[in-house]
């Protein structure tokens, strides 16, 4: 079998649908067909079959489909050691909730990358619930965030640091001088970043706990934009505690007390087991329980252009 058959087998696995995985390869619908039937005859198993209700995989299809995921992420994986190896540079890949990666990710990754002259760091958000994926496949070394649902065993997860999120408004906001209820809280105009878009997270549980209309809620690009459109006075943000302390201290929000909302939560580290993750990424996980990598998420001022790479992915088919 070839990394072309597996990769086509792997997309129709992922999409359901020959057609969808020709499109998304950019190839003709007959040459994902042949792709597949070569496997068909090279494996002596027919992997799936055409229903009513869409493809239906047969044990040794199902199996095939971990195996080829497995296979084409280890593909990748050689082909960036083998020219990391011929650059003299190492580089780790982590996937972050968007949270901890505007928050406490730049000065983590920025300390963490500067112990070692061979080391780069590439950064992306990724939605928790995209975790376990991403690093079965080799996607990503690391993630980082709160503990997805639904983890198997191949997958490790530390837990390393605990926040709170808080609710904060302008001084004189209506809201600043009451207790206020859920049902109070329920009718204010919620103003969150990327994090209020997820379905995993501490935030996305204080938005179901109070039980926030999708209408009462605007999203922005970014933590730091719905915590100015709170300053002046535009409704209600929710705000990582030490992130937002000197606006508090200065008076520019202020902070909402209420017993029946959750606040706090915890970030954890997520590896692939079985010696599945690289030294760079056994290395993270002993440093993230450092004073110093926890100095450096209270206050890092951001990560370098030498040592922090955003990810670019580039494939390339033929």
């Amino acid at each position: 079998m070839t990394p072309t058959q597996l990769r086509a087998f792997a997309t129709v696995v992922r999409l359901g649908s020959v057609k969808k995985a020709a499109a998304e390869l950019g190839v003709s619908e007959a040459a994902v067909s042949t792709h597949v039937g070569q496997l068909r005859r090279e494996l002596g198993d027919r992997l799936f079959s055409p229903t009513a209700a869409g493809l239906a995989f047969t044990p040794g299809g199902l199996r095939l489909a971990s195996r080829a995921a497995e296979l084409l992420g280890l593909q990748d994986r050689t082909v960036l050691e083998v020219r990391q190896a011929g650059s003299g540079r190492r580089l780790l890949r982590v996937a972050a909730s968007s949270l901890f990666a505007e928050h406490a990710a730049p000065g983590l990754l920025q300390l963490f990358a500067s112990r070692a002259d061979d080391l780069d760091v590439e950064l992306s958000v990724a939605d928790p619930r995209r975790f376990q994926t991403l690093l079965a496949t080799r996607a990503v070394d690391v993630a980082i965030g709160p503990r997805p649902p639904g983890l198997d065993e191949t997958i490790s997860y530390h837990p390393f640091f605990n926040y709170q999120v808080v609710m904060v408004v302008r001084p004189d906001h209506t809201l600043a001088t009451v207790t206020p209820s859920l049902g109070q809280l329920r009718e204010q105009t919620w103003l969150l970043g990327p994090s209020g878009a997820a379905k995993v997270g501490l935030v996305p549980t204080i938005l179901h706990r109070i039980n926030v209309p999708e209408d009462h809620q605007q999203i922005f690009q970014s933590h730091a934009a719905a915590l100015e459109e709170a300053k002046r006075g535009r409704g209600v943000a929710l705000a990582v505690a030490f992130a937002a302390s000197h606006d508090l201290a200065r008076g520019d929000l202020k902070r909402l007390a209420s017993s029946a909302v959750p606040s706090d939560g915890v970030w954890g580290l997520l590896l692939l087991g079985s010696g599945g993750m690289p030294p760079a990424a056994a290395e993270l996980e002993r440093f993230v329980t450092t004073p110093r990598a926890t100095q450096a998420m209270l206050r890092g001022s951001g990560a370098t252009v030498g040592r922090f790479r955003p990810s670019i992915h580039v494939t390339l088919w033929s």
